[in-house]
Formats: structure tokens, sequence, C-alpha cells
């Protein structure tokens, strides 16, 4: 039996999240930093082991006064908790190529069990040799699960900020070496 390793291809990948602003639209961001490594047994996707993290100080919504309060204590609290954690321990086929990823996700020092929705690329060659495989994953949480209970009523009753946050991510992977296990 053989176990490969996979390594995040970060110029071919993104992560984004989306919250809704003020009940009527949404707010998108995504992190410029992160990492991720796969194992495999083989080739077989299914049986893939994740390591991701993604770097609070890296978040990016395109107004650099909003970055810097999400990186507070209201947030993310980036000062405590510099990363997100997210370690993916089955990933379970539910039709074609679309599967459903277990886990824990860890923000703020909570972790939680998540399901993710995982839809599979591909594997392909490219020009220069290198094995490559695709995802696009995407899911849902409560952000006051992991602690992140900020809130502001508007003038008119309103709620600024939705609990439920959207997380959706273009993932591709270069395999990076086979290991035969005895």
């Amino acid at each position: 039996m053989s176990t490969t390793k996979w390594a995040i291809d970060a110029t071919h990948s993104e992560v984004h999240f989306k919250v809704k602003h003020m009940m009527v639209s949404n707010v998108t961001g995504m992190f410029k930093t992160f990492n991720a490594t796969v194992e495999t047994q083989g080739d077989d996707i299914s049986t893939a082991k994740i390591h991701f993290t993604a770097d609070i100080d890296s978040i990016s919504t395109n107004n650099e006064q909003r970055d810097g309060h999400l990186k507070t204590g209201d947030f993310f609290d980036a000062e405590n908790h510099p990363q997100i954690i997210f370690d993916g321990e089955k990933l379970e086929k539910t039709d074609g190529d679309n599967y459903k990823l277990h886990g824990s996700l860890n923000m703020r020092g909570v972790s939680k069990q998540i399901v993710l929705n995982v839809e599979y690329g591909g594997l392909v060659q490219d020009p220069w040799g290198n094995t490559r495989v695709g995802f696009s994953v995407t899911g849902k949480i409560n952000r006051k699960d992991y602690g992140v209970n900020f809130s502001m009523i508007s003038e008119t009753g309103g709620i600024l900020l939705g609990e439920e946050v959207s997380i959706s991510a273009n993932v591709e992977f270069v395999k990076q070496a086979v290991m035969e296990i005895a």
C-alpha cells in the first residue's frame, strides 16, 4: 500500500466567505494566505485526510477599515488566534463527483465538527509532468458557534450582521510524493 502526499497550488486556489450585511446584501471576503496538504492511499481521493490553515492577518474584504476590525477580538481575534484550522477526516461519496467532507473546524480556539460539500473536478497531468487534482468546496457555519458574537442593531431595529457564514473554496493540489508503507 502507498500513501500519496498532495500540496495546494495556492496560485490556482481561492478561499472565500460571505455573510449578510444589514440583512439585504452579502459582504464577501477572502483569505490571501492559506495552506493545505492532503494524504491519500494511492490516488484514491475517497481516502483523503486534509489539513488546511488560513492566516487571519491575510483577510480581505476590499475595505481596509473593515478588515482591521475583523482581525480584532470582536471577530477573529488574530492576536490570540492567528489561524483558522480545518482537519478533514472523512470524504464520503454521495453521487457522481459529489462528496461530503467531515472534519473539525477550529476558529478562535473553538473546535466544532462540520460537514462540507465537495465537488471533485478531476485528475490531470500538466504540461510539466505533474499530477494535479481539483475540488470545489462549499458549506455554511454559524459564526456564533465559534464565539464571534459581535452584533449591532440598526436605527430601525434590524440586525446589521447575519449569523450564518457561507464558505466557498476552489482548490488545486499537486502530487508531491508517493511513499510505500509496509
